[in-house]
Formats: C-alpha cells, structure tokens, sequence
C-alpha cells in the first residue's frame, strides 16, 4: 500500500501556493529584456531632473518669501502699536531725562527753565522715541507692500499680509504725525508759569 499523501486539492494553503508562483514567472516572461518586473517607469533624463529640482526650489522661495513678507507686516503692526501706547524703551528714557532735568534745575533761574528741565525734556525725549518707533513701523510697512512690485511679475501677498501691513501704515502714520506734533510742542505744549 502506498503511504504518501497527496495534497488535499480542497485546502486552502495548495490554492494560493501555485497562482502566487505562477503569477511572478509570468511577469518577468512579459517584461522587456534587461528590465526588471519593478522598473517598468522610464528614467528621467539629467535635464528633466534638474527642471523638476528648480520648480522644487522656486515653490520653496515662494514659500519663504509669504514667510518673510507675512513676519514683517506683523512685526510693523505691532510696532506702530507699542508705538502708540507707549514703549518701555521710551519710558526708561524719560525717566532719565527727569533725573538729569532735577540735577540741572538746581541751577535753573527762572521757573520756565526749571519746568523745561524737570518736564519739558523728559516729555520730549518720549516724543522722539515713540516717534522712531513709529517711522520705522511705517517704513517696514511700507516696504511689505512694494516689496512684490520689484520681485517676480505675477507674484502677490496675501489678503492679509496686505491687509495687516496697511494696518501698520495707518499705525506708523497716526504715530508720526501725534508724536511730531508733540515734541514740536504744538498738541501739547507746556504750561508756562504765572
């Protein structure tokens, strides 16, 4: 009697053996000679990988120019606002002022050169520091929104780049007319003595 078993044609396992097998040699039959089954996508020539590289690259200038244009029209923003409301930076300076303007009214003769010196100065060297901080919100502004009339033709900002850099023109502009205005003491001039 012989005792060699036969794969049950029924089973599961002897299905999916074969076809899989059968399936690969029929591949690399149909596959062109000196090709593999895996490589049937043509290769790119050197001249189209360095075009594909460059666009590559140009999408990424794209990309960090909206960065860089998006930065500065918040970083104008901004300072035209502290501008507005008053810096630290300005503060500090003030306060100085009014200590050199105490030790420089001792010797003050009238009482308009010592309010000059205890008030005068401090309030105007605020003015002047506020009104830097403004000049430059304004001008940083100012450079987002002609920044893409010299670059690339076509290329724009976006609506809200564009908008918060007239936001910070509007700031800038507000801030050097009010600070102008004060260190030249015609908004706020000082009191005079009686």
């Amino acid at each position: 009697m012989d005792t060699t078993k036969t794969a049950d044609p029924t089973a599961p396992e002897a299905d999916t053996a074969e076809p899989q097998a059968a399936d690969v040699k029929a591949d690399v039959k149909d596959a062109p000679a000196g090709e593999s089954a895996e490589a049937t996508e043509p290769a790119l020539s050197d001249e189209e990988l360095e075009d594909a590289l460059d666009d590559e690259l140009d999408d990424t200038e794209k990309v960090s120019d909206g960065v860089g244009a998006a930065a500065s029209a918040v970083v104008a923003a901004g300072l035209g606002l502290v501008a507005l409301s008053g810096s630290w930076v300005s503060r500090v300076i003030a306060e100085r002022q009014t200590l050199v303007g105490q030790i420089e009214s001792v010797n003050a003769a009238t009482t308009e050169a010592k309010i000059q010196a205890l008030y005068g100065d401090a309030w105007h060297m605020t003015a002047l520091v506020n009104g830097v901080l403004s000049t430059l919100a304004l001008l940083l502004a100012v450079f987002v929104l002609a920044r893409p009339a010299f670059g690339a033709p076509g290329r724009t900002l976006p609506t809200w780049v564009r908008a918060v850099s007239w936001a910070a023109v509007a700031l800038g502009a507000l801030g050097v007319l009010l600070f102008g205005l004060m260190y030249f003491d015609i908004l706020a001039p000082l009191p005079k003595a009686a």
